[in-house]
């Protein structure tokens, strides 16, 4: 008798053979890198509590990653993520970073959260336990402001005019201070023209001053990308009431600098950025690379249509507004 041959299920090759691949791409799936934790942010259990659940597995060393995140591919774009979130901000780091950094950190991650750029979308559809609430941004807008000593409610009355200069001034003898980065600090934006003005919930003043090659940039609405040799400045006041209600500009905190040059600037989109606060003008960052682990974070995410630029104004061509008002 002639043997019946048993047809092959075609099904069933299919998913022995994607089994058969998935299993060898597991060959493949290298754990993360472990790291210490070497210091710990210290805040209020509130305010851990939302960080460890909503920022942590990314930003920390202390990954408590579910099982599917460890399975190739999915674990290739994991721990390629949590590199890049760890470079950026590290909580398990905490102690490096002086007092002022932790309150830049921490703005930073309060703009992400309010903007609903982090954490990101893609992880809280696979980890919706970790989705930011209303009441977590305010529990955290509160720790934020606590660190610059700035309460939420009105801005304090002040008794006396608050001064109304475009930036503290320094001695004519004293060498002009400059970032790890090579931005230098320069007085002279104080003549620039202004080309936006904008407030936060610090309660600070905010006027942005460009110089004439960014000036042209925005009135040709040509800034992406800016063209190289543009600066802008951000120069930042705390609020003060006077007792009529007038509100002035009243103590400097700081003037943010970025300069554009595409080639020394690479890794920064090609912005150098810098930051000097007080009356003595002391630039933030201890390395050259301070901007690309915390203030291209923010800009990327959040003005990269604007050619990674906050507060740049719309352009009002005014001939054709007036064309437009004398045809009525």
């Amino acid at each position: 008798m002639e043997t019946v041959k048993k047809k092959r299920n075609p099904i069933a090759i299919v998913f022995l053979a994607i089994l058969g691949i998935f299993g060898g791409l597991q060959l493949f799936s290298k754990p993360l890198e472990g790291k210490p934790v070497t210091g710990k942010i210290e805040a209020p259990k509130e305010v851990i509590s939302i960080l460890e659940n909503s920022c942590f597995n990314c930003h920390s060393n202390q990954q408590n990653l579910s099982w599917y995140d460890k399975l190739a591919p999915v674990s290739w774009a994991v721990n390629k993520d949590i590199k890049r979130a760890r470079e950026v901000l590290n909580f398990s780091e905490w102690e490096k970073l002086s007092p002022a950094e932790h309150q830049g950190k921490m703005y930073a991650i309060l703009n992400m959260m309010q903007s609903g750029k982090m954490p990101l979308h893609e992880y809280t559809l696979l980890h919706p336990s970790a989705k930011i609430t209303e009441k977590d941004i305010e529990t955290i807008k509160k720790y934020t402001l606590s660190l610059s000593s700035v309460s939420p409610s009105a801005p304090k009355k002040s008794e006396m005019p608050a001064a109304t200069s475009s930036s503290t001034s320094i001695p004519a003898s004293t060498k002009l201070p400059v970032s790890p980065n090579g931005v230098q600090y320069t007085p002279d934006f104080k003549n620039w023209k202004v080309i936006s003005m904008s407030t936060l919930f610090d309660n600070s003043i905010r006027v942005i001053y460009g110089n004439d090659i960014a000036v042209k940039a925005v009135e040709t609405e040509n800034f992406h990308p800016w063209p190289d040799g543009s600066i802008v400045v951000k120069s930042v006041w705390k609020q003060e009431e006077l007792p009529d209600g007038e509100i002035r500009p009243g103590k400097f905190i700081n003037a943010q600098f970025m300069v554009k040059d595409s080639r020394q600037y690479k890794d920064t989109e090609g912005w150098g950025f810098a930051k000097f606060s007080g009356d003595d003008l002391h630039p933030t960052g201890n390395t050259a690379s301070f901007a690309k682990e915390s203030c291209i974070a923010c800009h990327r995410q959040l003005a990269e249509k604007t050619g990674y630029l906050f507060d740049v104004p719309m352009k009002v061509n005014t001939q054709r507004l007036i064309q437009n008002l004398q045809k009525k």
